[in-house]
């Protein structure tokens, strides 16, 4: 489906598609337009999947999404474990607390 459109182009930007339009590349200035934002389309998906950042995001989100291979957070209760270790760990030592 076509959508028509207007563009203002600068001077030089007209000038050159004109050219690309007189050594025969083209048909007409619009498919000029055309081809080249459908080439800046094009470059801006691939570059989006080559990119090592969008890569990792993926990843990170991949390795956060099994929900259940997480422990469940309790404070008071991990406070309390870490107490006891600390109190054998003195014990041991003969330290005391």
């Amino acid at each position: 489906m076509n959508v028509k459109n207007s563009f203002t182009l600068s001077e030089r930007s007209l000038r050159l598609a004109e050219k690309l339009v007189e050594d025969g590349q083209f048909p007409s200035v619009e498919k000029v337009l055309e081809a080249g934002i459908d080439s800046l389309l094009r470059e801006e998906e691939s570059s989006a999947h080559d990119d090592p950042l969008i890569g990792m995001k993926d990843e990170i989100r991949r390795r956060a999404e099994p929900r259940d291979q997480w422990l469940p957070w309790d404070r008071d209760e991990m406070a309390n474990r870490v107490r006891e270790r600390l109190a054998e760990k003195h014990e041991f030592n003969g330290t005391g607390l």
